[in-house]
């Protein structure tokens, strides 16, 4: 009797669930996904570097950037308190290397992106694949592309990323400073020759850039010309047609110039560069590791190598001559005076006052 009752109860359990599953209200699919439905956002229609026409947030507040210069430029538009995550490559400024970190840029880490709960990601033609956008797509994870290849259009790109970000007021602001300088250094470089440079990417085997890449524009922008003429990105080039072209000048990227075999100083020492002027004549320069990331400090990059290759027309400051101190009665020097004379004129000279180095 007592089973006939429990087993009458069980039955009754079943059907009261099944009554309310059936009767309840439909489910929106997104809850069957990885990602838990976010609150419904005010939406909009934008077109971003694929071309495709994507909704993103009105105003986003949890953004995540799968490109180190996207990283950079969201820290630029002075809205890096709504960055969430970025990648393991994403390093400037200092403080996002402090981000949560969510993998490489062509292999992030979809679980730790979609853990981070963002209302946005960003990402770059260039840099990342497309198969990670699709992957977000079906997460129902809103993404926003840029795509530069001039330094116009990275310019642009940073007006329309600030736009996408509801801050267009900081973009225009940002932009404007950008352009400003820009025309201020043409003007400046207008009266003297381009110099004819080689872009060493990497020495063995020898790669430059091609001349459809925004690095190339900015080559153009400092006031030079590479000699590699290529539709490549990254051509491979040999030395036997360096030496026939004859660069006024090799230029390196600082993020390399500590690699083995790839600063200047090592690069004379390989067998067959003593063939080149430019090493015979030390005439090489270096450019801040920016000038390999479509980010807005793109332009300091390009006036640092300007300053560089034309430096007749970035006159020093002339010095201050300062009046010659009081004459002292002579007193014995003591025994260290010597050591420590030349220690302090070692020191002035490796580090020379501020007011000197100015440019």
């Amino acid at each position: 009797m007592l089973d006939s009752t429990l087993s009458s109860f069980r039955r009754a359990l079943i059907f009261c669930a099944a009554l309310l599953v059936f009767s309840a209200p439909d489910i929106p699919a997104q809850a069957n996904s990885p990602v838990p439905p976010a609150p419904l956002l005010p939406t909009r229609e934008v077109i971003d570097g694929f071309g495709r026409t994507v909704r993103v947030p009105v105003n986003p507040s949890r953004i995540i950037s799968l490109a180190p210069s996207l990283t950079e430029t969201v820290y630029a538009l002075g809205v890096e308190d709504r960055l969430v995550g970025d990648t393991d490559y994403c390093d400037y400024p200092p403080e996002a290397q402090k981000k949560h970190k969510v993998g490489g840029v062509i292999n992030p880490n979809l679980e730790e992106i979609a853990a981070l709960h963002p209302d946005l990601v960003l990402l770059t033609k260039e840099g990342n694949l497309l198969e990670t956008i699709r992957a977000l797509d079906t997460l129902g994870v809103p993404t926003y592309a840029t795509d530069a290849r001039t330094v116009d259009q990275i310019i642009s790109s940073v007006q329309k990323l600030a736009d996408v970000l509801n801050v267009p007021a900081a973009g225009t602001a940002l932009t404007n400073d950008l352009e400003q300088r820009l025309a201020a250094l043409q003007t400046r470089l207008s009266a003297v020759p381009p110099r004819r440079v080689l872009f060493i990417v990497w020495p063995d085997p020898l790669m430059s850039v091609g001349k459809n890449t925004f690095v190339a524009d900015a080559i153009r922008r400092a006031g030079a010309v590479s000699i590699v003429d290529s539709n490549q990105d990254w051509p491979q080039v040999s030395l036997e047609e360096v030496a026939r072209r004859q660069p006024d000048y090799l230029v390196f990227a600082a993020s390399h110039t500590g690699s083995p075999g790839n600063d200047f100083e090592t690069l004379a020492k390989r067998p067959g560069w003593q063939i080149l002027d430019a090493i015979r004549n030390r005439r090489f320069a270096v450019a801040n590791d920016a000038i390999i990331r479509p980010a807005p400090r793109i332009v300091s990059v390009i006036e640092d190598l300007a300053r560089q290759l034309h430096p007749e027309v970035f006159p020093q400051p002339p010095e201050v001559e300062k009046p010659a101190p009081p004459a002292a009665a002579p007193t014995p020097a003591p025994a260290s005076t010597p050591r420590q004379s030349k220690a302090a004129a070692s020191h002035r000279a490796a580090y020379p006052p501020e007011s000197s180095c100015a440019l």
